[in-house]
């Protein structure tokens, strides 16, 4: 018997057919890139956006145009409201079965010269964030009862030391160990729980961000390249299709070999 199909075909190219994605800080860069890479295979994207609603808008119209299927979904996910407000509105489609929390912000300041509200400021959209998203969402997944996959975007600077952003690097190493302890504690619901830390991605910098920071330039990478944004978002689409459910708890560094572990 052949199998040759189309049917089959469609299946196997479009493997997140059905499945309902929420993207967190997606209107730019990386988060970007995984909110199409997701719709690509077939997920319905929800993209996220703090405050800028032209980008979010262009994803969504750049989705829709290459015949996928997203939605605006605005908000400060750092919000404790907002969470639940989008859960509501991804409960409408069936509910969340892919859940990436990306959103953060890039801070440049030493530590002599933090303050406790910008330490806090960092903290509450990476880590904070990821919290109240996995408290709206995952009792989704749960419900649905067909599994999950929950991915936080950390980054090299946690494992490796970087100057003036102790408190982005506070925040990332929180997002590992939320996503270690919760891949344990949500196991026997099938939901997988990983963070991928991006090394040195070429993308482009808000205002906010500062000047390059000097270990950026001439940085050890063995590779000798900075990575693109379609390369993480490869790696998050692997962790959340049917080829990742085998993988949980871990941090997967995709970074050309500067950090090795």
């Amino acid at each position: 018997m052949g199998t040759d199909s189309p049917t089959l075909d469609r299946a196997q190219s479009r493997p997140l057919q059905g499945k309902v994605a929420l993207v967190t800080g997606a209107g730019k860069n990386i988060g970007r890139a995984i909110a199409c890479t997701l719709a690509r295979d077939g997920a319905f994207v929800l993209i996220n956006g703090r405050s800028d609603k032209a980008a979010v808008d262009s994803v969504v119209d750049e989705i829709t145009a290459a015949g996928g299927k997203a939605a605006a979904a605005m908000g400060d996910v750092s919000d404790p409201a907002v969470a639940p407000r989008l859960a509501a509105e991804a409960q409408k489609l069936g509910g969340v079965d892919i859940l990436i929390s990306n959103a953060g912000l890039r801070r440049q300041t030493s530590f002599i010269d933090m303050s406790f509200e910008e330490w806090r400021e960092i903290m509450a959209v990476a880590l904070d964030g990821a919290f109240l998203l996995g408290k709206a969402f995952v009792p989704q997944m749960i419900a649905k009862g067909q599994g999950g996959a929950f991915v936080a975007l950390s980054g090299i600077s946690t494992h490796v030391g970087t100057p003036n952003r102790c408190h982005v690097s506070a925040s990332k190493a929180g997002l590992e160990g939320l996503m270690r302890a919760l891949a344990v504690e949500l196991a026997p619901h099938r939901i997988t729980c990983n963070a991928i830390a991006p090394g040195a991605i070429d993308t482009a910098r808000g205002a906010s961000s500062g000047p390059v920071p000097a270990n950026r330039v001439n940085r050890p990478i063995p590779l000798k390249r900075f990575g693109t944004v379609e390369e993480i978002a490869a790696m998050v689409r692997l962790l959340v299709g049917p080829e990742g459910t085998f993988i949980t708890g871990q941090t997967i560094h995709v970074n050309g070999g500067e950090f090795l572990t």
